[in-house]
């Protein structure tokens, strides 16, 4: 169904069983992001927070797959050793003048293409200018960001507190686990082979024991040939060019391009004649 613009959420209502198979939902939403500046300062919630003040049962725990980036790319990660409540509170105050005062309160992180980094819910975090990023997280978009300006745009008090009140709101953030070096240890992470082959890597960037919210793994093909297992599943090219094969169809594919695997396909193939990297992106697994 490429190109015919039918709504997802309308072909889940129509073929549930068929895209998740038992599954009430896919339960994971996939972004690419290019950030011309840099974002504000947030935090997500974490489940218990989410549950008790915004009525959902996900938060939004979340990884940045870092596809490539622009001159001094970095991302802001966790607060520093030593920033407390009043800090905070004092730089939200001040950020209506100052643009530069709630992310001098984080860790300053320079990336490059190929960085991975787990966020979990509350940890302060902002993405800086010049990173284009793959995104992988809980299905919401609760935020909370204090900051009172994103660039040129003024935020609403909606928008920085998702209409709860300040106090309440910045229960959010983490001020004394994943702090300093403790955020940064949680929050990166090493690629990890579980394919090793001539013409196939298969690497896990993120598994079900980094969070129980999703997985994510990247596989690189070279001059080859590649075959999965059954989905759900939402697969994004980062580099190359190849196709997608099942039966006797096959359809061409390239950077950029995405597609969602449904349940009730078994086995899906990937061949190139050259070089091609997708990045699979996984929903909870069934308890």
């Amino acid at each position: 169904m490429r190109g015919q613009g039918i709504p997802f959420s309308t072909l889940v209502t129509e073929y549930r069983n068929l895209l998740l198979g038992e599954r009430k939902g896919f339960d994971v939403l996939v972004k690419i992001l290019d950030s011309a500046i840099r974002l504000p300062v947030q935090t997500h919630p974490d489940k218990t927070f989410a549950q008790r003040h915004l009525g959902s049962l996900h938060g939004k725990t979340e990884m940045w797959l870092i596809l490539a980036t622009r001159e001094d790319a970095h991302i802001y990660f966790g607060f520093k050793e030593g920033v407390r409540k009043l800090d905070l509170m004092k730089a939200i105050r001040v950020s209506e003048t100052d643009k530069t005062v709630l992310p001098s309160l984080l860790n300053e992180l320079p990336v490059m293409p190929g960085d991975v980094y787990l966020i979990p819910a509350r940890v302060a975090h902002a993405l800086g200018a010049g990173c284009l990023i793959l995104e992988v997280q809980e299905p919401t978009d609760f935020t909370i960001q204090p900051e009172a300006w994103c660039g040129d745009y003024r935020l609403s008090p909606y928008e920085m507190y998702l209409g709860l009140d300040e106090e309440t709101a910045l229960q959010c953030f983490d001020l004394d686990d994943l702090v300093g070096s403790k955020a940064i240890a949680a929050g990166w992470r090493l690629p990890r082979k579980f394919i090793e082959r001539s013409s196939i890597t298969g690497e896990h960037l993120i598994t079900y024991a980094d969070t129980p919210d999703f997985a994510v793994n990247r596989y690189r093909i070279r001059n080859g040939f590649l075959s999965v297992g059954s989905g759900p599943a939402v697969y994004v090219v980062t580099e190359g060019i190849g196709r997608i094969e099942k039966d006797a169809r096959s359809t061409e594919v390239q950077k950029g391009d995405y597609f969602f695997l449904p349940s009730s396909v078994m086995e899906l193939s990937f061949t190139t004649p050259t070089t091609l990297e997708i990045v699979e992106c996984l929903p909870p697994r069934m308890s």
